[in-house]
Order: structure tokens, then sequence, then C-alpha cells
């Protein structure tokens, strides 16, 4: 599995899983967020490409001073349980540390509830009802060359 920055050929492939793991509503919410970020840090914008080229995932991030964001983390259905999320989590956060990011907040709602464990899983604490968040000192030694 190759981590890559998104390229704009990308982005059937992106919307297409988006349209396969999110409702209507928040397929419409992912494609705004992408444009945006696409337009001020496309480095955090990653996807996760198989062995055959295809893109198979995707997460988004956003940067406000020393806090991290991450939106519309999305795996192919036939590529989940595989660790594709956590690749693309792990290799976010580390984007993040070298840009200078301390903490990750993420945004879990109705629609992503699904993946509350999930973050949990990857050291993500429940901040309040509708955050879940992570101090990324206690992540920095992470190596790229292992797999999430």
């Amino acid at each position: 599995m190759r981590l890559r920055s998104f390229q704009l050929a990308d982005a059937y492939d992106v919307s297409q899983i988006w349209q396969m793991t999110a409702s209507h509503e928040q397929e419409k919410d992912t494609l705004q967020v992408l444009t945006e970020q696409l337009g001020y840090d496309r480095d955090l914008v990653i996807v996760a490409e198989a062995p055959d080229g295809r893109v198979v995932g995707a997460i988004v991030g956003t940067i406000d001073g020393h806090t991290g964001f991450f939106y519309c983390l999305a795996v192919h259905p036939d590529y989940q349980k595989r660790r594709v999320g956590t690749m693309l989590v792990r290799e976010l956060e580390q984007r993040f540390l070298q840009k200078g990011v301390k903490r990750i907040w993420i945004t879990v709602d109705e629609g992503t509830e699904k993946l509350f464990p999930f973050y949990q899983h990857l050291g993500y604490t429940n901040g309040c009802s509708t955050r879940l968040e992570k101090e990324l000192y206690a992540v920095s030694s992470y190596s790229h060359g292992q797999t999430g």
C-alpha cells in the first residue's frame, strides 16, 4: 500500500469511495472540505493507493494554530479491516507533527460514530461528547517503516 498526497486525477476514485461509505449529505460536505483544503495545503489530503494503482482510501486534514483536525477518513469497503485507515491516520499524524501541530481533534457525528472504537484504538480519548483528541507528542516515536 502506498500513501501519497492527493492529485487531481484521484478525484473520481475518492468521490466513489465517499459515495460508498457516507450518506449523501455527508458526501456533499466532504467534497466541500476537500476543495477548501486543496486550496490551503495539499499535503494534508492523503490517499492510499493499492498495488494496482487504484485509490482505496483517503483522509483530509486541516490545521488551526497548533491544532490539527481530520475529516473524511474513508476506505473502500473491499479494503476495510486491512489497516488502510490506520495507515492513513498515522501518515496524517506525521505530517501534522512536521507542521508543528501539538493536538488533533476529530469530530464524531451521526455519520461517523461507527468509527469511534477505531479512533479509541489509535489512542484518541473522548475530550467531550462530540470530539476525540490526541496529544501528538505521544506518537512522535512512530516510524514510517511500520504499518499502522
